[in-house]
């Protein structure tokens, strides 16, 4: 049912400062910008820097993955270690790199075999969650399938057809990374009223907008269903 991730939302202090960093060190695109956001693409998702002045706010110390060509690999390690303590970790054949952004999120930077150069898809987001039976259960509902769930870590990993969603009972993870809480997230599906309609005995909100559906996981995550 849930096929593209659409955008995350990330709440900031200071817009200027969280900005810059993603455009400099990242070299994402600017998609629009207001006093109170910036949206910024990773792809075909968006990444949207909010302030905390409305609902839903973003989410707070968000783990996160950003997909990166492989050849580019060791040159993205070698120019961010100039100015981060990175942690690398290896996942079969392919490795990533992790870092830290100004508010505290801990992105991460992974090796597939697209072409496109520079930064070009998220292909992971990391919710923090009290339950993970009753979370699992809500990702389900919605077409998400457990494809690994940790044996000394609290966490299971759900799969879409293009993005994987993590869910983690509260723990520090790799480079001491931890799921974000209150997260904004914007989900492609083919009918938003077919995909409410699977979880309506368990969300704690719903709101019609213009573009979709939004509504609130057990756990208080937005998730926003936008047709297609």
């Amino acid at each position: 049912m849930v096929s593209a991730l659409r955008w995350l939302a990330l709440e900031v202090k200071h817009l200027d400062r969280a900005s810059a960093f993603y455009r400099e060190q990242l070299a994402l695109d600017t998609v629009r910008e207001s006093e109170s956001e910036v949206v910024l693409s990773a792809g075909e998702t968006d990444l949207v820097l909010r302030r905390p002045s409305a609902i839903p706010r973003g989410g707070l110390h968000t783990h996160y993955a950003l997909s990166i060509p492989a050849s580019e690999y060791d040159d993205w390690y070698d120019r961010l270690a100039e100015s981060f303590d990175l942690d690398e970790h290896s996942f079969g054949s392919a490795r990533s790199l992790y870092f830290y952004d100004t508010e505290g999120n801990c992105v991460e930077l992974g090796e597939s075999d697209g072409e496109e150069a520079g930064v070009h898809g998220m292909f992971e987001v990391v919710l923090e969650v009290e339950e993970l039976a009753r979370a699992e259960s809500f990702y389900t509902d919605l077409g998400l399938e457990i494809v690994d769930q940790g044996s000394e870590r609290r966490r299971t990993r759900l799969a879409a057809d293009e993005f994987a969603l993590e869910l983690w009972e509260p723990h520090l993870g790799l480079a001491d990374a931890r799921g974000g809480v209150h997260v904004d997230l914007g989900v492609g599906v083919e009918d938003p009223d077919a995909a409410l309609d699977a979880v309506v005995g368990s969300v704690r909100s719903v709101e019609r907008l213009d573009d979709g559906i939004r509504v609130r996981d057990p756990d208080g995550h937005f998730v926003t269903f936008v047709e297609g």
